[in-house]
């Protein structure tokens, strides 16, 4: 299912979770898994110093501290590494987000996988501005393959996925998600969740949807359901459609919470936008900062469905709307 995965990482205990599943992941699909450290960024153009992005320190970018920094990567996973042949460590100096998607695009991986912060901190208004605006956000904004987010410690991963929840706002860029969501259900057979949540908090301040345009869009809901994804799914029968309405990240998070969901599917943003320019659109945002499952985003085609489905997806998207 994945042939190249790169798993980006600070080389440090905060990334532990995330090398959990890259690991764990590399070694059920026997893929080749690059684990790769962007260790600083050039202080001044042609400078021999460069400054530690975990430290902050500058640091002489010679031979022997580039040795250093991967001898360190490899003493931090040598345990991970047991039994492995196919891992390949690098490290670069440059700015993160850059020189990951850089690495992502020169190995041509199907699959990056990234911790969603870079402290162990609290939920609460520090950590959701390390997740806006971070190396992340760069990184899923500018992606060709699916980035698989892991913000907490990960128990079942792909070894025992059960249950895989795809969320749709049906977008464009959302149809790239399903196709990623389907074809990973279908490979490890896993119960899909087809999932929207009608949108409440559009109403406005001092008017409230009243029950039956509520229950009006949940039956266009399901019925866009049906026509864009489920008559793409052939002779895939393992899912089940699911409408709520309310807040989306809100309720999204809960019913993950309560299918005891193991992977979130989402495109990575939720407004027709160029997905060179889009930001990580705040519904993301918000489940990835308190998902207990890994959140897989997911903005293009390129390495999620076979030749030729971008343009016909595109079309079924613009004949539902």
């Amino acid at each position: 299912m994945f042939k190249k995965i790169l798993f980006a990482t600070t080389a440090s205990p905060t990334c532990d979770d995330a090398a959990k599943v890259a690991f764990d992941l590399a070694k059920k699909y026997s893929a080749c898994l690059y684990v790769f450290h962007v260790f600083g960024i050039p202080t001044r153009g042609a400078s021999q110093f460069v400054m530690d992005v975990r430290t902050g320190e500058e640091e002489s970018n010679d031979a022997d501290y580039m040795a250093w920094v991967k001898e360190e990567m490899k003493n931090t996973y040598a345990a991970r590494m047991e039994g492995m042949d196919n891992v390949r460590m690098d490290c670069t100096v440059g700015a993160p987000h850059s020189e990951i998607l850089r690495k992502a695009r020169k190995e041509d991986v199907d699959l990056m996988i990234m911790g969603a912060h870079t402290r162990q901190d609290d939920v609460g208004a520090y950590r959701y501005r390390q997740i806006v605006g971070s190396t992340m956000q760069r990184v899923a904004r500018g992606a060709r393959c699916p980035v698989l987010i892991v913000s907490r410690p990960c128990n079942t991963c792909f070894w025992y996925f059960n249950h895989i929840i795809f969320g749709t706002d049906f977008s464009k860029a959302s149809m790239a998600a399903f196709q990623f969501a389907y074809h990973t259900a279908k490979a490890i057979g896993s119960k899909l969740y087809l999932f929207h949540a009608v949108d409440l908090s559009q109403a406005g301040y001092g008017r409230a949807a009243g029950q039956e345009d509520i229950e009006r869009q949940i039956d266009q809901a399901r019925q866009k359901i049906e026509s864009l994804y489920v008559s793409r799914m052939k002779d895939f029968d393992n899912f089940e459609i699911e409408v709520w309405e309310g807040i989306p990240h809100i309720e999204i998070l809960k019913f993950s919470r309560e299918k005891s969901a193991d992977l979130i599917v989402m495109a990575h943003h939720t407004r027709e936008v160029d997905p060179e320019k889009a930001l990580l659109g705040s519904t993301v945002e918000q489940v990835v900062l308190r998902s207990a499952c890994p959140v897989i985003s997911v903005n293009r085609q390129d390495k999620v469905a076979g030749p030729g489905t971008e343009e016909t997806a595109g079309r079924q998207a613009e004949a539902v709307r």
